[in-house]
């Protein structure tokens, strides 16, 4: 109990741990636990995967304006039919118009109410041998605007921004917006590596992690709140 105690005051305030020196909460501390997957994952079990104690799944659904993740239906399908609550996500492609990206994760993702939100993965296409674009922070603020609140009104759920500690750097700090953040930090705690990150909700805290029902490795996530708050978050009623 007090490690659960102590590990919700560090996620809300580093400062609060380093002034009582307490400790960083690890993986460990948190309730709720998750996984992102995609095609790269290959045949995924989901109901193993769900009695592993899997809680959440992020699924990559579509890439820029013409791309969708080969593994996206059959995991968008099988993961509820496991029970295991999930949402699409989509990677943003810095050299195709947002308008593009939106129409094309609305063609791909089906409306569905029991799903999670919809996620806009922000990180640049470091891996990308077609695109190598930077746009500047105020045309990348705007776009991702944009299709946050188109997701949004489709979708009729608050959307999630995942992002990795450069791009946060490069761009996002003291960003103003009211959506909630995934946050990448596979080193340390978010708090040690991100500056004014703002609200964070998921925390991905390694790429190499084992789950009964995924061969290989897999991504795995914490939500940062208690079970009571998770059950909140998923009705949209979280207060922070």
């Amino acid at each position: 109990m007090l490690a659960r105690v102590l590990s919700l005051i560090c996620a809300v305030s580093l400062a609060a741990c380093a002034a009582f020196d307490f400790p960083d909460p690890t993986p460990e501390d948190f309730a709720i636990h998750g996984i992102d997957v995609s095609r790269y994952q290959g045949d995924i079990d989901w109901h193993r995967v769900k009695r592993a104690g899997t809680e959440f799944a992020w699924i990559k659904a579509t890439e820029g304006g013409d791309y969708v993740d080969p593994k996206f239906m059959e995991n968008w399908v099988k993961a509820k039919a496991a029970g295991v609550p999930r949402g699409a996500y989509h990677f943003y492609y810095f050299c195709r118009p947002v308008e593009e990206q939106i129409s094309w994760f609305i063609a791909n993702v089906p409306v569905d109410p029991d799903a999670l939100p919809p996620v806009l993965d922000m990180e640049w296409n470091a891996h990308s041998k077609t695109c190598r674009k930077r746009p500047p922070r105020a045309q990348l603020l705007r776009d991702m605007r944009v299709f946050l609140e188109a997701m949004e009104d489709h979708y009729g759920k608050s959307p999630v921004i995942y992002s990795s500690v450069d791009f946060h750097r490069d761009r996002l700090v003291g960003a103003k917006h009211e959506y909630d953040f995934w946050l990448r930090s596979v080193a340390s705690h978010p708090n040690r590596k991100y500056e004014k990150r703002g609200n964070w909700v998921f925390w991905q805290y390694t790429a190499e992690g084992r789950v009964d029902g995924v061969d290989g490795n897999v991504d795995r996530n914490v939500f940062f709140g208690t079970r009571s708050q998770w059950r909140d978050w998923l009705k949209g009623e979280l207060e922070r």
